[in-house]
């Protein structure tokens, strides 16, 4: 078989790894452009996007059908690395060391690219297509909250640490949306201390209904609870 002019190598450089360069160079621009310190979202367009990145508009539709494509894209590029690095770092410290790790990760990453904050957090940047990819993205951050505060604390899933997780991720979102926009005025190191902090306090098991449970178990078997109360 006979490869198109588009497959074959390239100065020694295959096909697939000058679609993949074009790709990432397309990214980037995207990144820089959602994630810029005055942000408007009306002058993102496939011309500028080809322009930032120094490519031609037709290497664009390769990769992307459209713009709003385009824009999930680069949200999804950016929370993966951002999942990816928070991962193996809770990974490599021990259980009792793991939000602390997760969250100076997170607020580590975003004090050293103001650009990767904006995306994620930023509440100027009102499109359509961010909005749900953050919607998406907190409900599966929260699913993942949910199912290790369910494994720390021995306890099946229920709707208690569904709301836990929920409240969590909402609010260290809404917390980093307020820092970048100077509200609270806290130093990197000090916003992980108060994020950890406050996430800690939901280790507590009272707060998922785990002593409810254990006080039903003994209402239903008074016997147990009378030889409880005389031992």
């Amino acid at each position: 078989m006979t490869e198109t002019p588009s497959a074959r190598p390239y100065r020694g450089v295959k096909a697939a790894e000058r679609l993949a360069g074009r790709r990432g160079r397309l990214l980037a621009a995207g990144l820089d452009l959602l994630g810029a310190e005055q942000q408007d979202i009306s002058a993102l367009t496939v011309r500028g996007v080809c322009r930032r990145a120094g490519l031609a508009a037709r290497y664009f539709y390769e990769s992307f059908t459209d713009k709003d494509e385009f824009v999930g894209r680069v949200f999804d590029w950016v929370v993966a690395d951002l999942a990816a690095t928070t991962q193996a770092a809770v990974a490599a410290v021990p259980v009792h060391e793991q939000t602390r790790a997760g969250m100076a990760n997170i607020v580590r990453t975003i004090a050293g690219d103001a650009r990767v904050g904006r995306l994620l957090f930023s509440t100027q940047l009102a499109d359509a297509v961010i909005v749900r990819k953050r919607a998406e993205s907190s409900a599966l951050f929260a699913m993942l909250f949910g199912q290790y505060a369910g494994d720390a604390l021995r306890m099946p899933a229920n709707d208690r640490i569904k709301a836990g997780a929920h409240f969590a991720v909402g609010g260290v979102g809404q917390t980093v949306s307020a820092w970048l926009a100077g509200d609270v005025q806290l130093e990197p190191d000090q916003l992980v201390d108060q994020l950890a902090t406050l996430l800690d306090q939901l280790a507590d098991p009272n707060l998922y209904g785990l002593m409810g449970t254990a006080a039903a178990a003994t209402a239903a078997s008074p016997d147990q609870g009378a030889r409880s109360a005389s031992s």
